[in-house]
C-alpha cells in the first residue's frame, strides 16, 4: 500500500510540474544563451581541454594514440595474411 501511495504522489508531482511547465515562457535571449551553453558544456573536452593540460598529458595522450594504431595495423596485417593463405591454398 506504501508503494502505490509513493507512485501515486510522485506521478502527481510529475504531471504537475510538466503542466506547470508547460506555462512558462521565457524570452528568445534565455533560449540562445542556454543553447551556447549547452554548446560550450557538451564540447568542454574539445574546445578548452587542450589549452589546460601539460604537454606531458599530450604526449601520453599522442603515445596511446601511437599505440592503438600500431595494434590497428598488426591485425589488419594477420588478417590479410590468413586470407591471402585462404585463396593460395584454394
Amino acid at each position: 500500500m506504501r508503494v502505490w501511495l509513493a507512485c501515486f504522489f510522485v506521478l502527481f508531482a510529475l504531471a504537475e510540474f510538466f503542466d506547470w511547465v508547460k506555462e512558462l515562457s521565457l524570452p528568445l535571449p534565455i533560449y540562445i544563451l542556454g543553447g551556447a551553453f549547452l554548446a560550450v558544456a557538451s564540447n568542454y573536452n574539445r574546445l578548452v581541454a587542450p589549452y589546460l593540460s601539460n604537454s606531458s598529458d599530450t604526449a601520453l595522450e599522442g603515445s596511446s594514440e601511437q599505440l592503438q594504431l600500431e595494434a590497428l595495423e598488426r591485425e589488419n596485417s594477420t588478417v590479410n595474411e590468413a586470407v591471402s593463405s585462404q585463396l593460395e591454398g584454394s
